[in-house]
């Protein structure tokens, strides 16, 4: 049975981090209906991230809300708006990411939903927090990743901020949000009272680099400096990092590099005994590396690393993952099924309970497509 069977969540929210948690606790077994405003619908099934379509709609709505259902509803429409409130009143949890003071002009701010549903759990996701300065700046995941610090973690030093090519925010985001949302559940279960849930997509992208913002303060504040070439962790030593082989791409994390040196036939790397020269010099060590490397192809180099008990891998790209027996046997693809009959595959949910996947046949729904069986279930 699904951990969350019986739960009833009523989602507010669009684009991608507040979907992106409501799309676990459906996987988990919750029932979630999904708020949209008529003819548009969430913004998302707009947004494209490529010109891909699927069912003449934006891939990443497909991928994010499956599993749901879609009550058609305008929350600034009195009628709308009180039968919203009439679901919202049955429901386990309720969860939207608009702009702080958004919320309250709807009408379906946290003071006024506990009074209609005091046990309810109530989440809430916003860009910067609900104060301070930056609270009305727009939370978009670019945005985030440039203002937080992110982007100067990742590529070479010559090379400017690089942020990371996924909605990264938004995600973590999401999944705060679900972490929160299933302790105030546990704390329902034995107390029956409800709970706020805020998770700002600053706080998750700061809490994301707890490593490296605490190596920052206790280091006497120097600036971050990645590696000239060979970047992988702005803050590690050699020989982390991705190096380019005689066919292709190879990547090594932590090692002893006179050890390397034995393995891989580099003498000039056994010049480097002591472990603080992995760190102090690591630019002249990962460039001795990097011309090495090019010399064999990365199957001749994971075979002698490998049964070392050296920590490297293959680069791959989706083409050859996908063909591996490590991907096949975890069936992270699963398809889905639209009420029309339109079939996709997608990811599934990678959590297991009692050893057991979960999935669902169901895909994404078409706008305001459960709206009239809600009412009559409701009876409004």
């Amino acid at each position: 049975m699904k951990t969350l069977k019986d739960i009833l969540v009523v989602d507010l929210s669009q684009f991608l981090s507040g979907p992106s948690a409501t799309l676990r606790l459906a996987d988990l077994g919750a029932r979630v209906i999904k708020v949209e405003r008529p003819e548009t619908g969430d913004i998302c099934r707009q947004l494209y991230v490529s010109n891909v379509k699927l069912n003449g709609e934006s891939s990443v709505f497909r991928a994010i809300n499956r599993n749901k259902e879609s009550f058609q509803a305008d929350l600034k429409n009195a009628q709308d708006k009180e039968m919203v409130l009439k679901l919202v009143e049955k429901a386990d949890v309720l969860v939207h990411n608009f702009r702080p003071g958004v919320i309250d002009r709807l009408g379906f701010d946290y003071d006024t939903i506990k009074k209609i549903n005091p046990s309810i759990i109530y989440g809430e996701i916003s860009g910067y927090g609900t104060e301070g300065p930056w609270k009305g700046k727009p939370g978009q995941d670019l945005l985030l990743q440039s203002l937080s610090g992110l982007t100067g973690l990742s590529g070479n030093a010559d090379k400017g901020p690089v942020p990371m090519g996924i909605a990264v925010v938004d995600i973590l985001t999401g999944s705060h949000l679900v972490q929160g949302i299933l302790a105030a559940l546990v704390k329902k279960g034995k107390t029956g009272e409800g709970t706020k849930v805020s998770v700002s997509m600053l706080e998750s992208i700061l809490d994301f680099q707890f490593e490296t913002i605490t190596t920052y303060y206790h280091d006497g504040g120097e600036a971050t400096v990645r590696t000239a070439s060979n970047n992988a962790h702005a803050y590690l030593g050699a020989p982390y990092g991705v190096y380019e082989t005689e066919d292709g791409y190879l990547a090594l994390a932590m090692g002893a590099i006179p050890v390397l040196g034995e393995l891989l036939g580099c003498e000039e790397l056994k010049n480097y005994p002591e472990p603080a020269s992995w760190f102090t010099q690591r630019d002249e060590i990962k460039l001795i590396l990097a011309n090495h490397l090019k010399t064999g192809s990365t199957e001749k180099w994971l075979g002698v690393l490998e049964p070392a008990d050296i920590w490297c891998a293959d680069v791959m790209n989706w083409d050859r993952l996908f063909q591996q027996e490590g991907f096949k046997v975890l069936k992270m693809i699963q398809e889905v099924k639209m009420s029309d009959g339109y079939k996709y595959e997608t990811t599934r949910c990678p959590i297991k309970i009692d050893g057991n996947i979960l999935t669902s046949e169901l895909g994404s729904p078409i706008l305001g497509e459960h709206t009239q069986a809600i009412l009559s279930e409701f009876g409004m």
